[in-house]
């Protein structure tokens, strides 16, 4: 990674994954690891509505979010974080199975910053968050 962004981003970045799969939850937390990002707390939550519930008790920099999950869709979660003002500083992620051109279409009215399709690789979630946090560093 280049050194600049590397230094750029130097406050410990908080993350909330939020994925009804455990495993892929867990695949992101270990890459989160190599990421050239300092980071600070990893939450995560099975479904949007948990997701609601960290967000509401934790400062979060960066929301990784499945958009295909029960009790409440990643869709439904970011139209909620988009609504609220507390909120609108957090940078938004995909990583979903779907990428379709109407859920494309429905996340760039969300303010979502990058939006991938899974399967992924880890070094595309490494690059994704230092570009994230990165964009942090110049707002």
């Amino acid at each position: 990674m280049d050194a600049a962004i590397t230094s750029a981003a130097s406050r410990p970045v908080n993350i909330l994954i939020v994925d009804d799969s455990k495993m892929m939850r867990a695949m992101i937390k270990r890459t989160l690891g190599i990421a050239d990002v300092p980071l600070g707390e990893i939450y995560e939550a099975g479904n949007g509505a948990e997701a609601l519930q960290v967000l509401e008790g934790q400062h979060v920099d960066v929301l990784f979010t499945d958009i295909n999950m029960p009790v409440m869709s990643g869709t439904e979660l970011l139209r909620t974080v988009a609504a609220n003002e507390r909120w609108r500083s957090v940078r938004r992620v995909i990583i979903s199975t779907d990428g379709s051109a109407s859920r494309r279409g429905e996340a760039a009215n969300l303010d979502v910053r990058c939006y991938l399709e899974k399967p992924i690789t880890p070094e595309v979630i490494r690059d994704v968050l230092t570009a994230v946090a990165d964009d942090d560093v110049r707002s």
